[in-house]
């Protein structure tokens, strides 16, 4: 097995012959990778980790000894990416749940961030005995947080739209301030005043802002304006505009990460040709950005240089997850009034991802003093405090009541647009404890222009008649044409939440309010990818009512942040 970036190997060209090997393991570790996503989402676990496993196995301890040592290499991979992960996620924010939540995200994102950096370092330094430096180092890496982990673990426990949009903006907003303050700590020569660190992390933040929002809102109207060949071209070009916000914001010495993220927000909210194919193509460039970033992430680690860091890992990730993330939560959201149940969720729900170990990297390049005990100290404690987090989040939820069972027993749609029709092909599931149990296809009442095609019972599709009733488990196919589709969502989803008396009852729309004043459609598609990946908690629109993949809808496992799930 070829070496695979190391020093002895970095001159000589790749042969055909190591060529076709790398693509057979590649390919190999991708559908490996692709089947850890069901086995995470059955076990609770974020995908992180086993791509993570995937990357130990077949690296120098595991079974196919791949030789990697170049934290350069990692450092660039690792940053190309958290651009492409952003950008998937900006593109799947919704800016209607997360605008409320931005007060308080920003808030985690900027106060949080310092009093979990000050927190934890103090307990790097006195309790395990590491240089200010080094442990301000660490407590900068470990203070960023991963979303789309923790959306990983609550696909079957939705939460208030305050809670899930506070986590999701704090995720794409954080990683800006982390990165210049890991970067600056890790420079050589003496570390700039804290007055100076700050100034130069607003400064960059405010540039990389501005730059991102307009570079989303150029290319938005470009976008809308410009009538391309082929609907193929508006994902590249989506993706294209995305990638050069972060370039343009990081050449102009801007926070490159918060301008990819934002730019990515503005276009993912815009009315923009082929919606649900850009956000499809930007997910499945995340997924290939998660997995081979973790992946090389798990090549760089060598196990057996890991066993004197454990004891430290643990320390630094016990203080940070009960003292130092609480403490940051608490203190940043004083202002906000937010309930002490959803600060609880907020403080362990604190997962981190890919980040921290990418950014682990950086004081290797920069050959800080004790940057490989730096690493090994991050990577441990994300992968341990990652089992203990991840699996409790889902029983923590449910115990402090924030788990909604109206929501969760919300039906799922899928929509798929028939473009040289004028019409869109609705696939609804009605889960168990849904309020259209019960209902006769007649009684949903839906706009003229749509009718319940066909529906699937038991692994068995029929056409239903107008009488036919509608049981939990039924899957329905409902046709609709382009003017009428949002609101036969709309009213699918009042009788989910109120049943076949939705609207008389003052829940949600009835039918013939809905065919007079159909709202304008949003474009075509759905929030659910082809991959089947949904948004957990989807859409809260309706407070008590069901949750459904709708056309802006977004996963957030990947997330995660888009980023790691």
């Amino acid at each position: 097995m070829p070496d695979v970036g190391t020093r002895e190997g970095k001159d000589r060209p790749l042969t055909v012959h190591e060529l076709n090997q790398l693509l057979l393991i590649s390919s190999l570790v991708l559908l490996i990778a692709v089947a850890a996503v069901r086995i995470s989402s059955r076990s609770g676990l974020p995908s992180l980790l086993l791509y993570l496993g995937i990357g130990v196995v077949i690296g120098q301890d595991g079974l196919f000894h791949v030789k990697f040592d170049s934290a350069a290499l990692t450092q660039v991979i690792g940053y190309a990416a958290l651009v492409v992960i952003l950008a998937e996620g900006g593109l799947g924010t919704k800016w209607k749940e997360v605008k409320p939540a931005l007060p308080a995200a920003a808030a985690l994102s900027t106060v949080g961030v310092g009093v979990s950096v000050g927190v934890t370092a103090t307990a790097a330094h006195y309790l395990v005995g590491l240089e200010w430096r080094q442990a301000l180092i660490i407590g900068a890496v470990v203070s960023s947080t991963d979303a789309a982990a923790v959306f990983s673990v609550l696909r079957r426990v939705p939460l208030p739209s305050r809670v899930t949009g506070a986590l999701e903006a704090e995720s794409g907003f954080n990683d800006a301030p982390v990165v210049i303050m890991v970067v600056a700590l890790s420079a050589a020569g003496p570390v700039d005043h804290w007055y100076v660190l700050i100034g130069t992390i607003m400064l960059e933040l405010a540039i990389g802002a501005c730059v991102g929002l307009a570079v989303g809102w150029a290319g938005a109207y470009g976008l809308r304006h410009v009538a391309l060949p082929a609907s193929g071209l508006y994902p590249i070009a989506v993706m294209a505009i995305a990638v050069c916000a972060y370039a343009i914001g990081a050449t102009a010495h801007g926070s490159g990460f918060l301008a990819v993220y934002l730019a990515s927000m503005v276009l993912g909210n815009s009315k923009l040709p082929h919606a649900p194919a850009n956000r499809g193509f930007a997910e499945g460039l995340g997924w290939i950005a998660q997995i081979g970033m973790f992946v090389l992430l798990g090549l760089l680690v060598t196990p057996h240089e890991l066993g004197d860091d454990v004891l430290p890992a643990l320390i630094v990730g016990l203080v940070l997850t009960v003292v130092a993330r609480p403490l940051s939560v608490l203190i940043s959201l004083l202002p906000f009034r937010i309930p002490w149940q959803e600060q609880a969720l907020m403080s362990w729900a604190g997962l981190r991802g890919a980040v921290p170990i990418i950014l682990a990297t950086i004081p290797m390049v920069t050959h800080v003093q004790g940057s490989l005990r730096i690493f090994n100290i991050v990577f441990i404690l994300v992968v341990v405090y990652t089992l203990v987090q991840g699996p409790t989040l889902p029983w923590l939820a449910k115990a402090l009541q924030l788990g909604d069972r109206a929501e969760a027993a919300d039906l799922g749609i899928e929509s798929a647009p028939l473009e040289r029709l004028r019409g869109h092909l609705l696939s609804v599931a009605i889960p168990e404890e849904s309020k259209m149990h019960g209902v006769e296809i007649a009684e949903l009442r839906l706009p003229a222009g749509a009718a319940v095609t066909l529906v699937v019972r038991d692994g068995k599709s029929f056409v239903p008649q107008p009488a036919t009733m509608l049981r939990r488990g039924d899957e329905l196919l409902v046709v609709a044409t382009d003017p009428v589709r949002d609101a036969v969502e709309r009213r699918l989803r009042a009788v989910g939440q109120g049943g076949k008396l939705a609207g008389w009852l003052g829940t949600g729309e009835s039918g013939p309010s809905a065919a007079k004043n159909p709202r304008p459609a949003k474009g075509h598609g759905s929030g659910r990818n082809p991959a089947g990946r949904s948004r957990p908690g989807g859409d809260r629109g309706l407070a008590d009512g069901p949750v459904m993949d709708t056309d802006n809808d977004r996963d957030p496992g990947a997330k995660a942040g888009g980023r790691s799930g």
